[in-house]
């Protein structure tokens, strides 16, 4: 056994996890990394479901893992997480979603990526997983530079550096240096805690050992609701951050925009059907095009409901952007955010 792996802390911030959380657990229970060198936190988010019971039923089949299990009645990710790091007592932190599942070297791979290099962060690749029709459909299309951008941690197939990975693993000194996670920011934490380490001087890696699982939103209401969140939020993060933005965040705004404008000039005057027409036409053949190019590849099952899913993903960003332009349309001088620092 190397006498020189460290302690690992892994951080679970859930709330109404109870379809995946035996799943996820079950991954973390069976990892390769010395388990006397592991301790788990769950940070439940006042779950209104089975979650906890069915957590530690799981976790209870191996008494060799530390556990501590918090509540987080403030009920949003950053608090979990903060409150979590509060208690950690690892040298190294992962962050492990409640709708996921790791392979068995995951940590092991995390701690590795981290000796070896001089990140301060690193992570996979995140595959997605649909169970249902439609989730199979959305996992398809957020793994697709049209259906997210250039968040290359969605699709790539390279190990490199970037500006964010998904979940994360770091060594718990970096946020001696530069804090805690927002605690403003319900989401879209990791993206605003991201730059700020990499303003620091800090660097992300995106390292292809490290594997998991994630299982995207199986309705289109649910992923309508998550990707209005990450617009809205985003704005925030806009505010704080404005050099954080790439392009690829205002094309679905603008995007949006558009359509209301136009919408309002076929109202108005007799010629204001053209450009909504243009619009329509335009995003359609191209949605079309990459849904064929998908479908081509991966099943032509998914072509029914690929269009769908990207139009979801692409409207509910863009209009929630523009609903956070409006709600924080006062606050574009208020940069300090709830940023925690560490506390020794």
């Amino acid at each position: 056994m190397n006498s020189n792996l460290k302690l690992v802390t892994i951080i679970l911030p859930i709330r109404n996890e109870e379809a995946t959380i035996t799943l996820t657990l079950r991954s973390i229970v069976e990892q390769d990394y010395p388990h006397h060198l592991l301790e788990v936190i769950l940070v439940d988010g006042m779950s209104e479901d089975e979650t906890i019971q069915k957590a530690l039923l799981v976790l209870a089949d191996d008494p060799s893992l530390a556990v501590q299990v918090i509540d987080n009645t403030m009920r949003i990710v950053p608090t979990g997480l903060n409150s979590a790091l509060r208690l950690a007592k690892g040298d190294i932190i992962i962050r492990v979603d409640g709708h996921t599942t790791l392979a068995p070297d995951y940590v092991s791979q995390c701690v590795f990526a981290l000796r070896e290099t001089d990140a301060s962060n690193v992570g996979g690749k995140m595959n997605a997983v649909g169970i249902t029709p439609f989730g199979k459909t959305v996992a398809a299309a957020t793994s697709s530079p049209f259906g997210i951008g250039n968040a290359r941690f969605h699709y790539s197939c390279e190990e490199e550096w970037v500006d964010t990975v998904y979940m994360g693993c770091w060594p718990k000194k970096v946020f001696y240096d530069i804090g805690l996670f927002d605690e403003e920011l319900v989401r879209d934490q990791d993206d605003e805690f991201n730059y700020r380490l990499r303003k620091m001087g800090g660097k992300i890696l995106l390292n292809q050992e490290i594997h998991s699982e994630y299982f995207v939103r199986s309705k289109p209401n649910l992923l309508w609701k998550q990707y209005f969140q990450y617009g809205f939020w985003k704005v925030r993060v806009l505010q704080k951050h404005p050099k954080q933005m790439s392009l690829r965040q205002f094309v679905p705004p603008a995007f949006v925009l558009s359509i209301i404008i136009s919408l309002v000039l076929s109202v108005v005057v007799s010629w204001g059907w053209i450009p909504l027409i243009v619009i329509f036409g335009l995003y359609l053949t191209v949605n079309l095009f990459f849904s064929l190019s998908i479908a081509l590849k991966k099943g032509w099952q998914l072509l029914g409901l690929l269009p769908v899913a990207f139009t979801i993903i692409h409207i509910s960003y863009g209009s929630g952007f523009l609903a956070g332009l409006f709600k924080f349309a006062n606050r574009w001088n208020d940069k300090t955010g709830k940023v925690p620092p560490w506390h020794l």
